[in-house]
């Protein structure tokens, strides 16, 4: 899967990045001063280098947490996120990483602990009140797990955290180191959903929504607290039978009574990562469609945006009761 390794020299001894390169013994490691002279050049190709991304191990040096964007949460007054990777193994053509970033390769920071002692910290601080962290806001949470070991890195530390919460967003079925430990009742996974066939269209590279809802119910029936994603909506002729089908689908599949949240949002972007996406993929249909810009953001037209949030919230009211709702609204 890698065939390419640049170390960089800040962590060229540290332990967990010998144990990356241990695991592609046939890969070529190369030395780099800074992460930055490989992944922020400008003259790259995204679609280029998704064909065959190499693996960037790195230090990350300061913003190891950070606040949430508003108006994004699951009932906590605190939010952070925190990224110890960029960019996803899977490409999704909405997946804003492709605007915002000129280099599809994977980097990793390696230097774990720093963002532990940070989380730590902010946990400490707030006294005893709720506090939620969000993993795979720059990456997948779980999907290269065997390779990074971050869920099995971080999990220990949220137990140790009364008051701490940790979201694991994911697309991923890699789940087998979940399946292996107790079940954290403060660690909840949240699986993204679409309907099959527009997933089919867009989701290139990620398993298909039915893995995904198995993946889901394997955790649920061992006692993971379980998220729901629906975030971004996508637009396409009978949508509403599509996205019917599919909440129909996730709860019978899944226990509502023990789904801890659900989150709905639309499809969104800066203008300016529209444009790169456009120009990377100029034959996309999703780029294509009743688009508008308000903001700053390109979304679908207002009535359109509204007729597609309203018909999936009453759905979703259907199954889970209102205080386990989260509309994105940032």
């Amino acid at each position: 899967m890698i065939d390419t390794l640049y170390l960089e020299d800040a962590v060229r001894d540290h332990p967990r990045a010998a144990e990356v390169i241990a695991r592609f013994p046939e890969a070529r490691v190369v030395p780099c001063a800074r992460y930055g002279e490989v992944f922020n050049p400008k003259a790259q190709n995204f679609r280029l280098q998704k064909q065959k991304p190499a693996l960037i191990l790195a230090e990350k040096y300061r913003n190891f947490v950070l606040p949430a964007p508003p108006g994004y949460g699951i009932g906590a007054a605190r939010n952070y996120y925190f990224s110890h990777m960029l960019n996803c193994v899977y490409d999704c053509r909405y997946c804003f990483l492709q605007g915002m970033y000129r280099s599809a390769n994977y980097l990793l920071f390696v230097n774990y602990e720093d963002f532990q002692a940070e989380i730590r910290r902010i946990a400490d601080e707030a006294a005893g009140e709720p506090v939620h962290f969000f993993s795979g806001y720059d990456c997948d949470s779980l999907a290269l797990e065997p390779v990074t070991g971050f869920a099995a890195a971080f999990l220990p530390l949220f137990r140790e955290l009364p008051n701490a919460w940790l979201e694991l967003r994911t697309k991923s079925t890699q789940v087998r180191s979940l399946l292996a430990v107790e079940p954290l009742e403060r660690a909840v996974v949240a699986f993204s959903f679409m309907p099959e066939t527009i997933a089919a269209a867009v989701d290139h590279k990620a398993p298909t929504p039915a893995k995904r809802l198995l993946a889901a119910q394997r955790l649920q029936r061992q006692g993971w607290p379980i998220g729901l994603r629906f975030d971004p909506v996508i637009y396409v002729d009978g949508w509403q039978d599509c996205y019917r089908a599919m909440f129909d689908e996730v709860f019978r599949v899944l226990d509502p009574a023990g789904i801890h949240s659900v989150s709905l949002g639309a499809f969104r972007l800066p203008d300016a990562f529209l444009r790169r996406m456009t120009d990377l993929y100029p034959d996309e249909k999703l780029f294509a469609g009743p688009l508008e810009s308000r903001r700053g953001m390109s979304s679908y037209r207002a009535d359109l945006e509204e007729a597609l949030l309203g018909f999936c919230r009453n759905e979703i009211l259907r199954y889970v009761p209102a205080e386990r709702f989260f509309p994105c609204v940032a």
